[in-house]
């Protein structure tokens, strides 16, 4: 699983790797959110082990750099679980976090809320009070839960949407095939809660666990699965001919990105939060989807796109 893994490591410091990635080398930062505000700070930065959340661990240390602090880099640490847990150890002192994930993974509830707003608000107020992590500015990008198919094959098997799966699983089983990551098998927000909620009945058999990356290549190619785990700002979508089966009845949680930070750290450093704002104000979907085909689909670097993107959106700019 990429940006929501449970699985539950012994020992986080022994998967936390540490990186050199910074800025491209001979490129100066300036612009409008530059400046020394926060000269003499040290910040640890962490991130999930995908392309995404790579990403915007990338654009957080270059802003921080671009303003004077000093930056360990500690992204690319293996699972959800593993990543949070750094952080409340105090190991890393942020990285972005996803509300679906803060809620339910971390906080424990079942339900999800369906307006965004109040469930980021809901997130931040209970995870500062039980946890004393701090929820900056959320994103818009929504990274929820999906299942994608290959066009022609849905337009075959007439499935627009999950209600469209579930009788299409009841008519014909041996069609209604999955490519999923393992994590997505035991969470409430991925496969059980989708079966359970929209009434879909396969054989275990029907079920294939796959590595991220050959969910989307083997759900293409339709012959592992017909029907694949995605993430909805995945850049992969589009180029490898797969459409996103509608969830009709809003089963999944709304997954906005925000940067958690420690208390301690946000209370020392408030221009952190500051300074992350506009930029979070910028990442859609569709920008994240862009960002994240640059990596996947073209072979950049994270530390390159993220730059280029902060470069062309004004927030630095290359001398």
């Amino acid at each position: 699983m990429r940006h929501r893994s449970i699985a539950i490591t012994s020992t986080i410091s022994a998967l936390i790797a540490l990186g050199a990635c910074s800025a491209p080398s001979g490129q100066v930062a300036t612009g409008a959110n530059v400046s020394d505000a926060l000269a003499g700070a040290s910040f640890t930065v962490g991130s999930k082990d995908f392309t995404e959340s790579i990403l915007l661990g990338q654009i957080t240390m270059q802003m921080l750099k671009a303003n004077g602090a000093n930056v360990v880099d500690k992204t690319n640490i293996k699972g959800s679980v593993t990543t949070r847990e750094a952080l409340t150890s105090s190991q890393i002192d942020m990285y972005w976090e996803y509300t679906g994930t803060g809620w339910i993974s971390y906080l424990k509830n079942t339900k999800p809320i369906a307006d965004a707003q109040q469930q980021f608000d809901a997130v931040a107020k209970d995870d500062l009070a039980k946890n004393k992590i701090v929820w900056a500015d959320r994103a818009p990008l929504n990274n929820t839960y999906a299942m994608a198919v290959k066009k022609d094959t849905a337009d075959k098997l007439g499935t627009k949407s999950l209600s469209d799966l579930a009788a299409l699983a009841s008519s014909n089983p041996s069609a209604a095939t999955f490519c999923i990551e393992s994590e997505f098998s035991t969470r409430d927000d991925g496969l059980p809660g989708m079966l359970a909620a929209y009434g879909i009945n396969v054989p275990k058999s029907n079920i294939k666990m796959l590595e991220t990356g050959v969910i989307y290549s083997e759900t293409a190619k339709g012959s592992t699965c017909n029907f694949g785990e995605v993430f909805a700002t995945d850049g992969r979508i589009t180029p490898l001919g797969l459409v996103v089966l509608a969830d009709s009845k809003n089963f999944f949680p709304v997954y906005n990105a925000a940067l958690t930070v420690r208390e301690e750290t946000s209370t020392k450093y408030p221009k952190v939060a500051q300074i992350l704002a506009p930029i979070a104000a910028k990442l859609t979907t569709e920008t994240m989807q862009q960002l994240n085909a640059q990596v996947d689909n073209k072979g950049l670097e994270p530390a390159d796109v993220a730059h280029t993107w902060l470069t062309n959106q004004g927030f630095l700019k290359a001398k």
